[in-house]
């Protein structure tokens, strides 16, 4: 099972959350503060980090941030209801997801499991690398890369990127990205697609198109976005 580093500073929230994750087979480390779980990284390897917004001292907005510096863990963010402002900052600093508070155990661990499946299918995957351009797609390997350098994406940004060039010039709505990507089946958040889409875009360094807008990932008013053409 997924070994999870639990960030929260409220010990009935951080208790719950973690005697429900450890009732499922999880292995969980749970730290108070955000300089508590970034100190335990690099001993406790987890697989995934659950991050609380709202933290003293160094928030968890800042804590993304720092993870991100160095590393592609998924994280996703746990925010108390209202939180939009910090939600949309969260996202835009990082993060895979976000769950509202108070969230049930199989909530949780549904979400959990949504970032960390696997991003394609190694049976039907092509065999070797597709290009589009100056970027290089790997689908066996989950890599993407551009002009030979490797990017580093979080998963969300991969499995986002992955799905729009698999339909190259397809317009996909928010709604089809968030059920396809994050496998949210009911009215989702449409800040996470846009989130990913600006991160990714900033990745790929996606701002050269024909008519000056982003070359690869392109925004259709009113509908949402498609890959290419290019």
């Amino acid at each position: 099972m997924p070994r999870v580093l639990l960030i929260e500073d409220d010990p009935s929230v951080r208790e719950g959350v973690e005697l429900g994750l450890r009732r499922r087979g999880h292995e969980v480390l749970a730290a108070g503060t955000g300089e508590a779980g970034l100190g335990s990284l690099k001993t406790f390897l987890p697989d995934l980090v659950l991050l609380d917004l709202m933290l003293p001292g160094m928030n968890g907005v800042q804590v993304c941030r720092r993870i991100r510096e160095t590393s592609q863990l998924p994280i996703i963010m746990l925010t108390a209801r209202g939180d939009d402002f910090d939600v949309v900052v969260g996202l835009e600093a990082g993060a895979d997801d976000y769950i509202v508070k108070p969230a049930r155990t199989e909530v949780i661990e549904a979400r959990i499991r949504a970032v960390l499946r696997r991003l394609a299918d190694p049976t039907t995957a092509r065999p070797g690398p597709e290009f589009h351009g100056e970027l290089a797609l790997d689908r066996a390997g989950l890599t993407a890369a551009k002009n030979g350098e490797r990017l580093a994406l979080a998963p969300s940004e991969l499995k986002l990127l992955l799905h729009l060039a698999a339909s190259p010039e397809q317009v996909f709505s928010r709604q089809q990205l968030l059920e396809s990507v994050w496998e949210h089946s009911y009215h989702g958040d449409a800040r996470l697609v846009d989130a990913c889409v600006r991160r990714l875009r900033q990745k790929l360094g996606d701002t050269a198109g024909p008519d000056g807008g982003p070359r690869y990932i392109q925004t259709v008013r009113g509908f949402g976005y498609r890959f290419g053409p290019l």
